[in-house]
């Protein structure tokens, strides 16, 4: 699929006219994670459109197009993940305002930044946030069904419940766990269950696209062969050299290897996808 650069995006947006269409209340998901839950908390009372939903392509090499500017510019709720990971947003915004228009950015929900490990929808507690704001912004924009969407965020509330049991049952037996990763997709997961992450600057020089130094290649290479570490895990949406050749290491020295993607796996919900990756790592490391 061809895609487009940001500026010609911008040219689009910048072309288009905010014409709020009566039905249902328009939202725009950067990442389809968060679009997932805004479906939830909306019901037929939304309509979403999630961009990155590939789960074959790296969230980090995305262009937008001008579809993209488009259905931004008509949205009544737009929201993306902020903390650098989806820079892309922010220039098509500011491209046009918009008094109507609301705009999530979850990582200011929860306090982080530019430079913070931005995979953040790793902590359910984040996408608890993350509904609450849905639900009110929703109720803003259509205070008709605000009745609906507190309904429809109890019972996401209520279906984030065993999740967080799992987390807790898990923290019981895997707590100070030394692990490792090639980037830190599960950093907040990891920190969750109460697990010692170790080459962290290894893993954000490979998130960053940059090389990482050779004492950190060695110090990791280490880690893998002298089996200091119980786990690895892995971008299985990103390809990197030095990662590929960890992972070989790693099954070479008999440590389990598990995967984290960045995009919500197809017929999976939040829910669902979390529990996978949690269930992964129950299975991954001894009882």
């Amino acid at each position: 699929m061809r895609h487009f650069s940001v500026l010609a995006a911008t040219a689009a947006l910048l072309s288009a006219t905010h014409v709020w269409a009566a039905g249902p209340v328009s939202v725009v998901a950067a990442e389809n994670f968060y679009g997932d839950v805004a479906q939830q908390v909306g019901g037929a009372d939304v309509s979403v459109t999630s961009i990155l939903n590939n789960p074959d392509e790296d969230p980090h090499l995305f262009e937008a197009s001008p579809s993209v500017a488009r259905a931004m510019s008509v949205a009544h709720i737009v929201i993306y993940n902020g903390v650098g990971y989806d820079p892309w947003v922010a220039k098509l915004l500011g491209a046009t305002r918009s008094a109507d228009r609301r705009i999530i950015v979850v990582g200011e929900l929860i306090g982080k930044k530019a430079g913070d490990n931005p995979h953040i929808w790793y902590d359910p507690t984040t996408m608890l946030a993350f509904a609450q704001t849905m639900a009110d912004d929703l109720s803003a924009v259509d205070p008709a069904h605000r009745e609906d969407y507190e309904k429809r965020l109890a019972h996401f509330r209520q279906s984030i419940g065993p999740l967080q049991v799992k987390i807790a049952m898990l923290r019981e037996r895997l707590a100070g766990t030394p692990v490792t990763a090639t980037e830190p997709v599960l950093g907040y997961m990891f920190a969750r269950l109460g697990m010692t992450v170790r080459n962290n600057s290894f893993q954000l020089a490979v998130m960053n696209n940059t090389e990482p130094s050779a004492s950190d290649i060695v110090a990791f290479e280490n880690d893998l062969k002298s089996r200091k570490v119980k786990l690895l895990a892995y971008n299985n949406q990103a390809f990197d050299p030095i990662a590929a050749h960890m992972m070989e290491l790693a099954k070479v020295s008999h440590i389990p290897v598990v995967g984290a993607a960045e995009t919500e796996p197809p017929g999976k919900s939040y829910q669902e996808w979390m529990a996978a990756e949690l269930n992964a790592l129950d299975h991954a490391l001894p009882h």
